[in-house]
């Protein structure tokens, strides 16, 4: 099997890369097949876990290559990632003030950018989730791509740890969005399809990040770089403060730890 999936394409491998954290969503998404509701407590840690992995990622999968990939060029080894974290950061940050949305579990009248009365909630929380989840397919695309490009510093089962971190914080995602539409009456099915549809965006990502890093390799560690600033803002922005809203700080910082613990083992032992 790994044989097999390390003779494709890195554009291919993306793709199923990203088709796995597609079903993760998915899969949290289909809680609402279950249940109406989901224990608070539950969901905090799940998005505590959701922090950590990221955070984890950001650094060992995606500004540790990048710093690698800057030895021996012309610029600073610092700068490179210096930078792409940096715009990373502020790219999400303007989206995320442009594109009107909502943050799961808040009140339709606290919808930013938009007058509520002219979106459905759904649609704002949909763009809510898939604004996040554009650095994770730009990451998870970028690592493959980088696999390919021949740079000693990547590997492909760097690259798979980091799809399977992805997958698993992308679980608690979906449920993000499908819960709240549930409890507020829509059926069971458009709640999944809304939810599911939050990771769509994450494929298409991918395959413009193993793309670009192919076709412009001097381009590598800011694209590296750049995932990890966006991912890191989406942790410090909404994924952190989501989890500790409702009052379960200890057991959210916990299951952060405990998900930076995961997502580090994964690349270590894999990579």
């Amino acid at each position: 099997m790994y044989e097999w999936f390390a003779n494709l394409s890195p554009v291919n491998q993306a793709l199923i890369g990203t088709l796995f954290t597609w079903g993760m969503t998915a899969i949290g998404a289909a809680l609402v097949f279950t249940t109406k509701t989901v224990n608070q407590k539950f969901l905090d840690s799940m998005l505590g876990f959701a922090g950590g992995v990221m955070i984890a990622a950001s650094f060992w999968s995606l500004l540790a290559p990048a710093l690698e990939m800057s030895e021996g060029g012309n610029l600073p080894v610092w700068l490179p990632a210096a930078i792409g974290f940096l715009l990373g950061g502020i790219f999400l940050s303007v989206v995320d003030k442009l594109i009107p949305h909502l943050h799961p579990d808040k009140p339709l009248d606290q919808a930013e950018g938009i007058n509520p009365s002219s979106k459905r909630r759904s649609t704002l929380l949909v763009l809510a989730i898939t604004l996040h989840n554009i650095p994770e397919g730009l990451a998870v695309g970028v690592a493959f791509g980088a696999v390919a490009a021949g740079f000693t510093t990547a590997s492909l089962s760097a690259a798979i740890a980091l799809a399977i971190g992805i997958g698993i914080q992308n679980f608690p995602e979906g449920v993000a969005v499908s819960m709240p539409l549930r409890r507020e009456g829509m059926s069971r099915l458009k709640s999944f399809m809304y939810g599911q549809s939050s990771g769509m965006v994450e494929p298409i990502a991918a395959i413009i990040g193993a793309i670009a890093v192919i076709y412009v390799q001097p381009l590598l560690p800011f694209a590296l770089s750049f995932a990890a600033g966006a991912m890191i803002f989406v942790v410090a922005e909404e994924v952190i403060p989501g989890s500790q809203e409702n009052g379960n700080t200890d057991i959210a910082s916990m299951c952060l730890m405990l998900g930076f613990t995961v997502m580090m083992i994964l690349d270590v032992a894999l990579g």
